[in-house]
């Protein structure tokens, strides 16, 4: 598939200052696709009431799974969004200066699901 297929098909999420990228598919929000990548974003409620995994979208655009997250319209227009509750629309590049790798010993990697990501 060239890139300008797979742009069209699957947006990609950069994750500064970490420097980890992913891809995210329209029917995970960008937390989930994270925890696919093994990336860990903040996160608590995972309904986007908590705030706890607030971060800023540099560039991208995405859309919400539920009519209100969490935020204001002046806490939107200065790009914050909620992962877990965002779906990505475009490519993303985010500012979440609290994300992390996850690292598992070579022994024991779990195989990454959906149904483990619960």
């Amino acid at each position: 598939m060239s890139g300008d297929a797979r742009n069209a098909a699957t947006p990609l999420v950069t994750v500064e200052p970490l420097g980890a990228t992913f891809e995210a598919p329209a029917d995970l929000t960008v937390l989930e696709a994270a925890q696919f990548a093994l990336v860990r974003l903040p996160r608590m409620c995972r309904n986007g009431t908590c705030r706890t995994c607030v971060c800023r979208i540099v560039s991208g655009t995405v859309r919400y799974t539920i009519e209100w997250p969490g935020l204001t319209r002046e806490e939107k227009a200065e790009g914050l969004m909620l992962p877990c509750v965002a779906i990505a629309q475009t490519d993303l590049l985010l500012d979440a200066p609290d994300a992390e790798e996850i690292v598992f010993p070579a022994a024991a990697a779990p195989p990454v699901t959906k149904e483990n990501l619960q």
